[in-house]
């Protein structure tokens, strides 16, 4: 299949969008968490950052509504609960699945939410 570029269907595109993990907003979640919105849609998908500090731990049980959690482990190690991921580790966890995030060495993720 060949693309041919246009004006029209390039990076100035409506739609188009990009973002910067220093420049987009914080919030803090729990003590050593917080999370970095990069990009959402109304009602729909979202990207963002997770930086967990060392030793920090989700407060309760993150469950995935309304649709599934991808992840990707940027650096560190990240722990579900059950096992250690390190850097470079992609989890696909399905809607209405549960974990309990939380890392000994402290970790950076990114997050989508297909369905937000």
């Amino acid at each position: 299949m060949t693309v041919t570029p246009h004006p029209d269907n390039g990076p100035t595109m409506t739609g188009y969008a990009w973002s910067s993990v220093a420049g987009a907003p914080v919030r803090d979640l729990f003590p050593g968490i917080r999370l970095r919105s990069l990009w959402s849609i109304s009602d729909g998908p979202s990207a963002h950052v997770l930086e967990m500090a060392p030793g920090s731990r989700w407060e309760g049980i993150d469950v995935h509504r309304p649709g599934p959690e991808e992840v990707f482990v940027v650096s560190g190690t990240f722990n579900d609960g059950v096992r250690d991921y390190p850097a470079g580790s992609f989890i696909h966890a399905p809607a209405r699945s549960w974990h309990i995030p939380q890392s000994v060495t402290g970790c950076v993720l990114f997050l989508f939410y297909p369905e937000g």
